[in-house]
C-alpha cells in the first residue's frame, strides 16, 4: 500500500479484512473459520473481481493492526472510508458467518460483532435479521 495512494484499500479488501479481524478476534483462527473466508471469497459474487493474492496482504494488515493500541479503531477508520454504506450489511453477514463457522461464539467474537454494529451504524433490526440467518445457516444435527 502506497502513502501515495489515497484508496489503499478496495470494498473486497475490507470485507476480507473484517472477516479476518472476526476470526483473529479469539486470538486463534480457526480452519473453519478459514475455510469459511476462503469460500466466501471463491463463491460470492461480490468477490468476482478480486484478487485472492491480496488475502494475505489483508491477514498482515490487520495483524499488525492488533498489535497497536488504538488498531482496532485505525480498523474501522479504514473500513468506513473504504467501503461504500450499502455493503455495511454484506460486511456484518459476513463477518457473523465467520464467527458462527466453527459452531460457537465465543466472547471476544461477541465483542467484535456487538463493536462492528455499532461502527457500521447498523439498525438493531437489520442485524437481529442478519445474526438470525448466519446462525440457521451453521446448525448442525
Amino acid at each position: 500500500m502506497s502513502e501515495t495512494d489515497p484508496h489503499p484499500m478496495s470494498p473486497q479488501d475490507c470485507l476480507v479484512a473484517l472477516m479476518i479481524a472476526v476470526s483473529a478476534s479469539d486470538e486463534s483462527i480457526r480452519t473453519a473459520e478459514l475455510v469459511k473466508i476462503q469460500s466466501a471469497v471463491n463463491n460470492l459474487p461480490i468477490f468476482a473481481e478480486y484478487d485472492e493474492a491480496r488475502i494475505p496482504e489483508m491477514s498482515g494488515l490487520v495483524f499488525d493492526l492488533f498489535e497497536q493500541e488504538d488498531g482496532l479503531d485505525a480498523l474501522f477508520g479504514l473500513i468506513r472510508d473504504n467501503l461504500p454504506e450499502r455493503l455495511f450489511e454484506t460486511a456484518y453477514a459476513l463477518a457473523c458467518d465467520v464467527a458462527a463457522a466453527d459452531g460457537t461464539l465465543r466472547e471476544a467474537e461477541l465483542r467484535l460483532l456487538e463493536e462492528i454494529r455499532y461502527e457500521l451504524a447498523l439498525d438493531r433490526l437489520h442485524a437481529a435479521a442478519i445474526e438470525r440467518g448466519s446462525r440457521a445457516r451453521h446448525m448442525k444435527l
